[in-house]
C-alpha cells in the first residue's frame, strides 16, 4: 500500500515537473519569437525609412535643384530693369542661392552619396565638415580612413553618428564633441564625448532626447551591437557603440 502511494506521488510529481518544464520552455520560445519579430519589424521599418529618404533626396536633387537653378538663370538674363529692381533681383538671387544650398544639405543628410562611394569614415568626415563651423560646436573626429564595412552596417552607423551629433547640437549645450572610430579584426567601436550639460539617463525617455536615443538603440539591436550611454547633469555625455565585424562573428542585417 505504501509502495503504491509512493509511486503514485512520484508519478504525479514527474508529470507536474514535465508540465512546468514544458511551460517554461514554451515561455522562453515565445519570448525569443517575440524578440525576433520585434527585430524584424524594426528592421523593416528602418529599411522603409532609408528607401523613403533616398527617394526624397533624389526628388530634391533631380527636380527642385535644377528648377531653382533655371529660375536663377532666367532672372540673371533680364536686362534694363533699373537700379531699384536690380537690388530686389540681387536679394532674390541670394535667397535662391541659400535655398539651393539648403536643399543640397537636406539631400545629403537624407542620403549621402559619399557613404556608398567612399565608406563610413570619409562620409562622416564630409558630414562633420559641413556642420563643424566652430562657432557653436567644435567637433574633433579621429578614425583611420581604411576602415570599411558592409554597406548596411555603415548606413546604420552613419545614422547613429547623425543622431548623436544632432542631439549634441540641439540639447547638450556643448562647446566640444570628440568622435572616435576604432576597429580590430572582430569589432568596431564608435565613441563620442561632449562637454555639455548632460542629462539624467533614467529620465531621458520623458524628454526629447529620448526619441533620438530610442532610434540609436533600435539600430544597435539590428547590428547586435553593445550600446553604453554615460551621462549626468552638468557632466557631459558619452556614447560607446561596439559592433561585431562580419566574419566569425557575422552580423546578418539583410
Amino acid at each position: 500500500m505504501e509502495d503504491k502511494l509512493f509511486y503514485t506521488v512520484l508519478g504525479t510529481s514527474v508529470i507536474i515537473a514535465l508540465i512546468i518544464i514544458f511551460f517554461v520552455v514554451s515561455v522562453i520560445r515565445y519570448h525569443r519569437r517575440y524578440i525576433r519579430l520585434q527585430k524584424d519589424m524594426i528592421r523593416a521599418e528602418i529599411v522603409m525609412q532609408e528607401l523613403e529618404r533616398k527617394r526624397i533626396a533624389n526628388d530634391l536633387h533631380d527636380s527642385l535643384g535644377p528648377l531653382l537653378s533655371s529660375v536663377k538663370l532666367y532672372m540673371q538674363s533680364l536686362e534694363d530693369i533699373g537700379k531699384d529692381n536690380q537690388a530686389l533681383l540681387d536679394i532674390a538671387n541670394a535667397h535662391i542661392d541659400e535655398t539651393i544650398t539648403g536643399l543640397r544639405q537636406i539631400s545629403y543628410n537624407l542620403s549621402p552619396e559619399s557613404l556608398s562611394r567612399n565608406g563610413l569614415v570619409k562620409a562622416t568626415s564630409e558630414y562633420l565638415s559641413r556642420i563643424n563651423t566652430g562657432k557653436t560646436l567644435e567637433i574633433d573626429f579621429d578614425a583611420r580612413e581604411d576602415i570599411r564595412l558592409p554597406k548596411q552596417i555603415e548606413i546604420h552607423l552613419f545614422r547613429i553618428i547623425q543622431e548623436i551629433v544632432n542631439n549634441t547640437i540641439k540639447h547638450a549645450g556643448a562647446g566640444k564633441l570628440r568622435l572616435i572610430i576604432a576597429s580590430t579584426e572582430k569589432q568596431l567601436t564608435l565613441m563620442t564625448f561632449d562637454n555639455g550639460i548632460g542629462f539624467d539617463t533614467a529620465e531621458n525617455i520623458h524628454n526629447k532626447r529620448g526619441l533620438g536615443l530610442n532610434s540609436i538603440k533600435s539600430r544597435c539591436e539590428i547590428l547586435n551591437a553593445q550600446l553604453s550611454v554615460t551621462s549626468a547633469v552638468n557632466e557631459g555625455c558619452s556614447y560607446t557603440v561596439k559592433v561585431p565585424i562580419p566574419g566569425n562573428n557575422a552580423v546578418d542585417i539583410n
